[in-house]
């Protein structure tokens, strides 16, 4: 099931392990970008240093509630969409979580076409139709619009050609990129496909974006490429 909107950055903050990794693997296979964490105190962090396109908050979560973060949210961003996620349905609940500030509500255990629809609704109001001019991969962000690249929170300078090549390895998320592939794109067809040029340039990206952080981004598939993933495949 393919989503019409893509690469939007979703922030999932959710405690139990096996539903929030296949919500995760389902929303990335519909087109999003899924940034994942455990508990309130986690989401709170990531909310303050990254810039996501929507959030969706389980309730009883470790270290600060859903209600709580929801509120915590709100005081520095009133626009960001925000849905509730949680097998508590009544409507004293939901009126609690509206209270906090939930744009919506989705009880456990949840349909992913519902939740993919109810998402869509919602970026397209927010006017990320297409794709978001901002990409996630991890803790790692990309404004496509003000060129600028952070991790962690940290500025990360990047020349005119280490920006493009790591925009094309974003936009290419888990796909294995041939060295043909990487140079027609950034350097031009006319471009020596013997030269070293593509590995000075993946290793300065790596020393930039990876060195200092985990996970690793950027992976090597010696004799067929590169790929951008949050892990090896």
């Amino acid at each position: 099931m393919k989503n019409d909107i893509t690469q939007a950055g979703i922030l999932i903050v959710e405690d139990e392990v096996r539903l929030a990794e296949i919500m995760k693997k389902q929303l990335e296979e519909a087109g999003f970008n899924i940034q994942l964490v455990g508990d309130g105190y986690l989401g709170k962090k990531y909310i303050t240093e990254n810039r996501y396109d929507l959030v969706i908050l389980d309730i009883n979560l470790p270290l600060i509630n859903g209600y709580d973060l929801c509120r915590e949210i709100r005081k520095t961003d009133s626009s960001i969409p925000i849905i509730m996620l949680t097998a508590l349905a009544s409507a004293d609940n939901k009126i609690v979580g509206f209270d906090a500030g939930a744009d919506d509500y989705v009880t456990k255990p949840y349909d992913i076409r519902e939740l993919i629809a109810r998402i869509n609704v919602f970026l397209k109001r927010s006017d990320v139709a297409n794709f978001s001019q901002v990409i996630h991969m991890a803790d790692l962000q990309m404004d496509i619009v003000n060129k600028t690249v952070t991790r962690s929170g940290q500025k990360i300078d990047l020349t005119v050609k280490e920006f493009n090549l790591l925009e094309l390895f974003l936009k290419n998320r888990g796909k294995l990129l041939a060295r043909e592939f990487i140079i027609s794109q950034i350097w031009g067809i006319d471009f020596d496909p013997g030269t070293n040029v593509i590995d000075v340039y993946v290793n300065y990206l790596r020393k930039k974006i990876d060195k200092d952080f985990e996970p690793k981004l950027i992976h090597t598939k010696f004799g067929f490429g590169f790929y951008c993933n949050e892990k090896e495949i």
